[in-house]
């Protein structure tokens, strides 16, 4: 399904991090909308979505960014320390950002007015092309690949619209032979097999675990709202769709991973 497409002229990019992300001073997203549109997404249940439109039907693309984050982020970094996560409420590698480039015309400005620290946020492939602006910043960026699970029949049934997990893969392997500081976010917790961490290990030495209770700002009542439990029962999965189901994942992430490469929930986003 094509989403619906609105070219609008912001009048600010950068705000206050908040909540789960209040360890940034800023949050930033290239669009609005997502045309990934996962089943899942906690941003359905954010005002952002609230226009009468369904959640993965619609994306504006933010003219001018470029110009305006320039000004934005040279007068945020004469008051302090400047930390900026990449993206909140959107994908910023989703398809549009193939031709509209919205996402490297932003990354290029911060490698000229550099922030103190930038995460960004995706479960897209197309991540990898910006390899070469990812190097500029060293170790002030950090690349965070959601693969939720190994199974690519789990990952069909809750995100359809996202991309296949081997192209994430692929991209965190060619991330981390570039030098770029990456992690894979196990987010939410989706059913997965015992090989799972084991695969992870090939391309990360750091992941990250959350799940819905933890993990979409409200203890998991937005996620409720969304009535996603009842696709857990049909997939006769309900075991992991509770607050503990996390952990089936996180002893066996510790059964390959050592200590300090696993973080859980928001700790793995902190800048």
């Amino acid at each position: 399904m094509k989403s619906k497409l609105i070219y609008k002229y912001p009048k600010t990019l950068l705000n206050k991090g908040t909540g789960f992300l209040a360890g940034y001073s800023h949050t930033l997203n290239p669009y609005a909308g997502c045309s990934f549109g996962c089943s899942y997404c906690y941003v359905r249940q954010m005002p952002v979505s609230f226009r009468g439109e369904e959640w993965g039907t619609w994306v504006d693309i933010k003219k001018g960014a470029a110009e305006l984050l320039r000004k934005e982020l040279t007068k945020a970094k004469s008051k302090g320390k400047v930390t900026i996560f990449m993206s909140s409420s959107t994908d910023p590698y989703q398809p549009i950002e193939y031709r509209e480039e919205i996402t490297r015309s932003l990354l290029e400005v911060m490698v000229e007015v550099p922030p103190d620290f930038l995460f960004v946020q995706t479960r897209s492939p197309l991540v990898q092309r910006d390899i070469d602006l990812f190097l500029r910043f060293k170790d002030r960026v950090r690349i965070s690949m959601t693969i939720e699970t190994d199974r690519e029949e789990i990952r069909k049934h809750f995100t359809p619209g996202a991309p296949p997990i081997t192209g994430r893969l692929k991209a965190l392997q060619l991330l981390a032979e570039a030098g770029v500081p990456t992690q894979a976010a196990i987010a939410p917790v989706l059913p997965s097999s015992e090989e799972f961490p084991a695969t992870l290990a090939e391309v990360v030495d750091r992941v990250c675990v959350d799940d819905y209770f933890m993990g979409d700002g409200s203890g998991g009542k937005r996620t409720r709202n969304l009535g996603i439990d009842s696709l857990y029962e049909r997939l006769g999965l309900e075991e992991w769709y509770n607050p503990a189901a996390w952990r089936i994942v996180y002893d066996r992430l510790k059964g390959v991973f050592s200590d300090d490469q696993v973080y859980v929930s928001q700790e793995g986003f902190a800048p």
